[in-house]
């Protein structure tokens, strides 16, 4: 029986017994042919992007003209939800996990876009879900933004265990082949450009 279990501003989540369906939505305020365009370039890419991972839910079947994807249905916990419920120790094996997971994406030039603990998945390990604003970029720049999101999301909703997650997560995504030049770029452009910011604000 399908049930819809989530629905987003992109998209609405539908399960099926174990699968799980992902169908983009008509935006009302498009022209039809750009709208459809756009739904359908998204679906294509996102599918393409899961199909190169094996820490996403499977690729089952894509059908750009339903604007749909079919994927496996992980059964876990939002990373969200049990983050801050977890041992010090349960919490830094998870930001390791996640720091290397997202050092594979990265060697593969693939970039989430909204990376959140809303978008991870435990259970035994850590899946990433929802490539909706994922890319391909070679662009150290792209990566660096990746990282940047997830510590702000660390930070406003985690706060309290922040900066330890945060350098687990790092940790762990060290091992990526672009590690020193993503981190360099953090450092230098990503996280000066949000002090400026700030500085302009007050």
């Amino acid at each position: 029986m399908k049930l819809m279990i989530a629905q987003g501003a992109e998209a609405v989540l539908y399960k099926d017994g174990e699968k799980l369906i992902k169908q983009r939505i008509s935006k009302g305020y498009r022209i039809r042919e750009i709208d459809e365009k756009i739904r359908k370039l998204r679906t294509r890419s996102e599918a393409k992007i899961l199909k190169k991972l094996d820490f996403v839910p499977a690729v089952v079947s894509v059908d750009d003209v339903r604007m749909e994807i079919v994927m496996k249905f992980i059964d876990g916990m939002l990373v969200r939800d049990i983050f801050d419920t977890l041992s010090e120790l349960e919490r830094k094996k998870i930001c390791l996990e996640v720091g290397e997971k997202i050092g594979i994406m990265h060697d593969l030039n693939i970039i989430h876009g909204d990376l959140t603990t809303s978008n991870l998945i435990f259970n035994h390990s850590v899946y990433f879900i929802d490539f909706g604003l994922g890319f391909i970029s070679q662009r150290v720049e792209d990566k660096a933004t990746d990282l940047r999101l997830l510590k702000q999301a660390l930070e406003s909703k985690h706060y309290r265990h922040f900066e330890k997650s945060y350098a687990s997560i790092l940790e762990g995504y060290a091992k990526s082949v672009y590690a020193k030049e993503v981190l360099d770029w953090l450092e230098q452009k990503v996280e000066k450009r949000g002090r400026y910011k700030r500085r302009k604000k007050r």
